[in-house]
C-alpha cells in the first residue's frame, strides 16, 4: 500500500524529503546567475580523470573524444591525493579528569578500547576511504551500528546513497538520516530511515525511483518486512541518528565543498589547451609541401586528379619540367600551446595550495628548506582538515561506546584524535627533538607519540622497557647509602668503647 507522506516529520515525509534531496544532488544545477554547480556525479568523474569534452570549432566531437584519450592529464587527482595521503589516524586519547593514578589508568583503558574498536572494523584502511570521499564529493559518512556480537560496526557511506537533515537551527544534531541503495540481487531499491527514536525500512520494485517533493503519498513504496520486524519498524535504542557526517571545507559551503571544486575550470582550460596542441601537432606541425607549374593527370575512370607524389622520407620528388617549382610551408609553433598548459598548471598549484614540484615533477638543486617552504600551504591545509575530520572521528567513537552501553565514554567530550604528523621529517630530526623534549620534562609516552609511534607500538614498548629494567637490576640490591653510613658509625663507636674498657680494667696482679 502507498506510504503516507502528508504529515510533517512522518516516516513517509522524511523518505520523500531526503530521497529528493539525495537524487537532486547527483546532477548539475544551474543557478539564477546561470552559474553551473557541479553535481556529485560530475565531481566523481572529474576526480577519476573523465572530464567533459571541450568544444573546438571546426573539429568533430567524435574526433575530440578520441584525442582526449591521449591528451587526458588528470591534475585534479593529485590535488585530492596530496592532502589525503597525509591524513592518517594513529589512535584516540581520552582525558583523565583527575590527577590520581586510577583516573589515569581508566583513561588508558579507554584509549585501548577505542583502538580495539578501530582495529575490529579495519579502519586503518577504510578511514582513507572516508577522507577521500569527503574531499572528492564534499562529504562522507560513517554509519555506526550494533553487530550480531553486540560490538560496534563502522562502515563508510557515500553521499550518493546517504542524506541527512539537521534539526532546525542546530547544525550539530541530526533530525533524520536516509540511506537508499539498489539491491543488485533483486533489482529493487531499498531505503533505511533513522530518526532519534525510530528506524524504518522501505522497498520499491523500481530501480530508479523519483520523488516530486510535494506528493501526499508515495506509490510503489512499501515497508520492507524483516524476520524480527514484519512491519519494517523498530525502535532506535541509541537515541540518536547513527550517521556521522565528515564535511569537507565547511567554511566554503555548509554542506561541503570538494577539494577540487574551485579548480575545475582550470582543469577544463588545460584540457582545451591539450586538445589544441594535439590538433596543431596533427595538422600543423608537419611541414606541408607544395608544387607550382606541375601538370596533374586525371583518372580516366573517375575523372579525379591523380596524386603525383607520396610523402615518404625515403623518396625524393623529381620532375623533368624545368618550370615546376617546389616548396614547403612553415610548421606551426607548438610552444605557445605548451606555455598555456604550464601557466594553467601554475594557477592550479597556487589556488589548490599543491606544491609545484608535485605537479611539475622537476626538482633540481633544491635544498630541503626550500622544499619544506614549498609545502607550507599543503601542511596548513592538512591541519585544517584534521581539525574538522577529527571532531567527526571523536563523534564516531562516542557513538561506538554508546552501542556497547558505556555511557561514561559516550559522553567523554575530552576525547581527542591522534593524527600522524603531516610534515616530512627525518629520523635524526625526530630523535633530536625527543632528546630536547626529555630535558624539558615532556613525559616518555608523549615523546614516543611525537616520534610517530602508534598507540599499539607504545604499549608494547612500555612492556619491553619494564622487562629491560628488571633484567638490568643487580642480583643483590646494595644497601642505601644513608643506612650503610649509619651502620659504619655504630661499628666504629663499639670499637672505641671496647678499647677504652680494656684500658680501664684493673691489673690482675
Amino acid at each position: 500500500m502507498p506510504i503516507d507522506a502528508s504529515v510533517v516529520e512522518s516516516p513517509g515525509w522524511w523518505l520523500q524529503r531526503l530521497g529528493k534531496k539525495l537524487l537532486d544532488e547527483r546532477d548539475d544545477r544551474t543557478g539564477d546567475d546561470n552559474e553551473v554547480t557541479p553535481g556529485l556525479t560530475s565531481l566523481r568523474h572529474a576526480a577519476e580523470g573523465k572530464p567533459k569534452l571541450p568544444h573546438v570549432p571546426g573539429v568533430d566531437p567524435r574526433e575530440i573524444k578520441e584525442w582526449m584519450r591521449d591528451a587526458r592529464t588528470n591534475w585534479l587527482s593529485l590535488v585530492i591525493d596530496s592532502p589525503g595521503e597525509r591524513l592518517g589516524v594513529e589512535g584516540f586519547r581520552f582525558d583523565n579528569a583527575g590527577d590520581d593514578r586510577d583516573t589515569a589508568d581508566e583513561a588508558r583503558v579507554s584509549d585501548a578500547e577505542a583502538n580495539r574498536i578501530w582495529q575490529e572494523n579495519s579502519m586503518d584502511a577504510d578511514s582513507a576511504l572516508v577522507h577521500y570521499g569527503a574531499m572528492s564529493q564534499r562529504r562522507a559518512f560513517v554509519l555506526v551500528e550494533r553487530g550480531d556480537d553486540g560490538r560496534p560496526v563502522l562502515t563508510h557511506e557515500t553521499p550518493t546513497q546517504v542524506s541527512v537533515e539537521h534539526e532546525q537551527g542546530n547544525r550539530r544534531k541530526l533530525a533524520a538520516g536516509l540511506k537508499m541503495w539498489r539491491d543488485d540481487w533483486t533489482g529493487d531499491t531499498r531505503a533505511t530511515l533513522w530518526t532519534p527514536t525510530e528506524v524504518h525500512e522501505f522497498t520499491t520494485k523500481t530501480s530508479n525511483p523519483t520523488f516530486s517533493g510535494r506528493a501526499a503519498e508515495l506509490r510503489g513504496w512499501d515497508a520492507r518486512a524483516l524476520p524480527t520486524h514484519p512491519d519494517g519498524f523498530r525502535a532506535n535504542d541509541l537515541g540518536m541518528v547513527p550517521l556521522v557526517p565528515f564535511i569537507n571545507r565547511r567554511n566554503r559551503r555548509p554542506e561541503g565543498f570538494a577539494e577540487h571544486e574551485d579548480v575545475l575550470s582550470i582543469q577544463n582550460r588545460i584540457n582545451l589547451s591539450l586538445i589544441n596542441l594535439i590538433a596543431a601537432m596533427k595538422y600543423g606541425a608537419f611541414r606541408q609541401r607544395w608544387a607550382a607549374g606541375l601538370e596533374v593527370d586525371e583518372d580516366p575512370v573517375t575523372g579525379k586528379p591523380i596524386q603525383p607524389y607520396q610523402l615518404d622520407i625515403r623518396k625524393l620528388w623529381t620532375t623533368d619540367n624545368p618550370d615546376v617549382k617546389f616548396g614547403e610551408f612553415a610548421a606551426t609553433d607548438l610552444m605557445p600551446y605548451v606555455r598555456a598548459v604550464e601557466a594553467a598548471v601554475q594557477d592550479l598549484a597556487a589556488i589548490s595550495r599543491t606544491p609545484p614540484h608535485y605537479l611539475i615533477g622537476a626538482v633540481v638543486n633544491v635544498s630541503g628548506d626550500a622544499l619544506k617552504a614549498a609545502e607550507t600551504g599543503l601542511i596548513s591545509k592538512v591541519r585544517d582538515r584534521q581539525r574538522g575530520f577529527g571532531e567527526s572521528w571523536e563523534n564516531v567513537m562516542r557513538l561506538a561506546f554508546r552501542v556497547i552501553g558505556d555511557e561514561a565514554r559516550a559522553t567523554a567530550w575530552g576525547a581527542e584524535t591522534i593524527w600522524r604528523d603531516p610534515e616530512s621529517r627525518t629520523i635524526s630530526e625526530l630523535a633530536d627533538a625527543a632528546v630536547k623534549k626529555a630535558s624539558a620534562g615532556v613525559p616518555w609516552r608523549q615523546r614516543m607519540e611525537d616520534m610517530g609511534y602508534t598507540p599499539a607500538q607504545i604499549a608494547r614498548m612500555e612492556i619491553d622497557r619494564a622487562a629491560d629494567a628488571l633484567n638490568a637490576a643487580p642480583a643483590e640490591d646494595p644497601q642505601p647509602a644513608s643506612l650503610q653510613a649509619k651502620r659504619d658509625a655504630k661499628n666504629d663507636e663499639r670499637a672505641v668503647i671496647g678499647r677504652g674498657d680494656a684500658d680501664n680494667v684493673p691489673d690482675a696482679a
